[in-house]
């Protein structure tokens, strides 16, 4: 079961989250990850949780709102340290750091990693999420590091796609975690030329 963390979202969110909110957000989410967005009724959260649908509707208004809450706290990790990032001086140690942190982020939270990038009804409500997209554009400004020349955004569009498809790929569905981190650590600073 995805697990979902206490939540107190500086810039993403709507929370702190209940602890009946925080059941209902990891419930959501590992039905999301198996049927979808689309594929996953109020009534099969409500019975994940051995609940009333009713119940469900006391903590969220509405399926979208378990669905932006559900980002929000799996992207929390990734928040802080981007936090810690824009606080540190620019520059190849600060960057090296924010990747590390992207690719653990990406391998602990892998199933969400799909849905995240391939379901339409999420990549929709995010589209139309301000939060959301606003932290969109400070983890792009990070990996930018001030340069936003052609080459330095399509470099960092890649990596980013590149960690995301491989954390979900079958090729690396065996590897131990930390084995699969190292390599994707290596391979990102060897693409970014950053120091080892």
């Amino acid at each position: 079961m995805t697990r979902a963390r206490p939540s107190t979202p500086a810039g993403l969110g709507s929370g702190p989250y209940s602890e009946a909110q925080e059941r209902t957000i990891a419930a959501a989410l590992d039905l999301f990850v198996e049927h979808g967005v689309s594929g996953t009724s109020l009534q099969m959260i409500a019975d994940a949780l051995g609940v009333t649908k009713a119940a469900v509707y006391h903590q969220f208004n509405t399926k979208e709102e378990i669905v932006v809450a559900a980002v929000e706290c799996e992207l929390l990790g990734l928040e802080a340290a981007l936090d810690a990032a824009e606080v540190a001086e620019r520059g190849p140690r600060a960057l090296d750091l924010l990747m590390a942190q992207v690719v653990h982020l990406a391998i602990e939270q892998h199933r969400m990693v799909g849905a995240l990038q391939h379901d339409p009804v999420i990549v929709r409500l995010l589209a139309e999420h301000r939060p959301f997209q606003e932290f969109m554009q400070r983890l792009y400004r990070a990996l930018l590091g001030g340069d936003a020349s052609p080459e330095a955004r399509v470099r960092a569009a890649m990596i980013s796609g590149a960690i995301g498809s491989a954390v979900t790929h079958p090729l690396v569905a065996d590897l131990d975690a930390d084995v699969l981190a190292d390599q994707l650590i290596r391979q990102t600073r060897r693409f970014l030329d950053l120091p080892g």
